[in-house]
């Protein structure tokens, strides 16, 4: 049996939470500043904002403007990946290697969602044909994104290319499937290698659905040295 003096030992703790709501984010709402638990700075980004950046990336970049967005988000993601290993491997007094993949992924999920980015989950059914599936929910960049016929949420498939090339060691990929603002129940990204998914451009092209594009992604033959 556990003894409640053991656990109360100077030095010990039972970490709970680390990205809970009511610890997470402080903030001075006369100075409108607002922080994490460890002081760093936190940025709002109002829906105008957002709208802006879309509406004003069309205006000066045309066609461009989704890669100029998706190298955005990598640059984000790469700076995302070091400040979540540091806040996590801190607070839990070890690394991301040391962690059981069940405990990283919920961290993860519960970062995305503190964060206001809606929520994430990880589908990993496809790991022995080479993919991995993101799924977001509420993503404020679908809901602000123009319309248009083709998913539109590029900086989030930035920021999920650097994150898991990051956190696998290997430089991954990532294209959107289907997206909220097209009417989609949620956001699907495909992770990979750039190999094997260049052939899925085509087919986002064609306008075909999620599930054809996984399918046809799956019983594609990787090339010589992927």
């Amino acid at each position: 049996m556990i003894d409640v003096a053991d656990l109360l030992q100077e030095g010990q703790r039972l970490p709970g939470n680390y990205f809970a709501t009511n610890a997470y984010i402080k903030g001075d709402f006369e100075s409108g500043l607002i922080e994490n638990r460890r002081g760093d700075r936190l940025l709002a980004l109002p829906e105008t904002l957002i709208q802006a950046i879309y509406a004003g990336l069309e205006k000066e970049t045309g066609q461009a403007a989704g890669a100029v967005l998706f190298n955005c988000g990598r640059w984000w993601g790469k700076n995302f990946y070091a400040r979540f290993v540091e806040e996590v491997s801190d607070y839990y007094a070890k690394t991301l290697a040391e962690m059981e993949m069940v405990e990283l992924l919920q961290c993860l999920k519960q970062c995305w969602k503190i964060h206001g980015w809606g929520t994430f989950d990880l589908d990993v059914s496809y790991y022995q044909q080479g993919f991995l599936v993101a799924k977001i929910k509420n993503s404020p960049f679908a809901q602000e994104a123009p319309q248009g016929n083709k998913p539109a949420c590029f900086l989030e498939a930035g920021i999920l290319s650097a994150f898991f090339s990051q956190l696998t060691g290997r430089q991954l990929h990532c294209i959107q499937t289907s997206c909220e603002s097209l009417g989609a129940d949620c956001n699907n990204f495909v992770l990979g290698l750039p190999q094997r998914l260049k052939v899925a451009e085509a087919w986002l092209e064609e306008e075909q659905d999620h599930e054809t594009i996984l399918e046809r992604l799956c019983k594609s033959k990787p090339s010589a040295g992927s």
